[in-house]
């Protein structure tokens, strides 16, 4: 651990967790996308949608670029809320691979059946047993894993 990741733990669980789970996440949705016939620029709308409703669709790049920055704060405050979770139980931070899978296996169902609910996203969640297995998946691996393992380099 170097010397500004003992100065502010937090920060660097913050950014190098949540950095690393949204690039993780983000990549894998464009790709997952553009397999589908959907563009890049689509997908970041689609989670622009989340604060400006269908609208999103129609605002072009700077959407887009919304919808990007929308992303990685999302993946900035799961990895805070883990950080700060495993302050108060430090379990969280002694086993952190196991942690990190459970924590990706509840934030999956939370986005889809409490924060998009309360957002702007104008499509109802569908459960279809193939797509949430494989999104849960890649939330337990891709998200919660990095999280909790920054958290635990930042931890020391």
């Amino acid at each position: 651990m170097n010397s500004e990741t003992r100065k502010n733990p937090a920060l660097f669980a913050i950014f190098a967790g949540g950095g690393i789970a949204g690039s993780l996440d983000i990549t894998y949705a464009i790709l997952i996308s553009a397999f589908r016939g959907t563009p890049p620029m689509r997908l970041l709308q689609s989670v622009a949608t989340g604060l400006l409703g269908p609208g999103a669709y129609e605002g072009g790049a700077s959407t887009a670029v919304l919808g990007f920055v929308l992303h990685f704060l999302i993946a900035f405050m799961m990895a805070a809320a883990f950080y700060l979770i495993s302050r108060r139980f430090d379990f969280l931070v002694r086993r952190p691979v196991v942690s990190g899978l459970i924590y990706g296996a509840i934030l999956y169902p939370f986005m889809t059946q409490v924060v998009l609910p309360l957002s702007a996203y104008p499509h109802p969640f569908v459960f279809r047993p193939l797509f949430f297995a494989i999104n849960l998946f890649v939330h337990m691996f891709l998200v919660g894993l990095p999280i909790a393992l920054a958290t635990k380099k930042a931890s020391g």
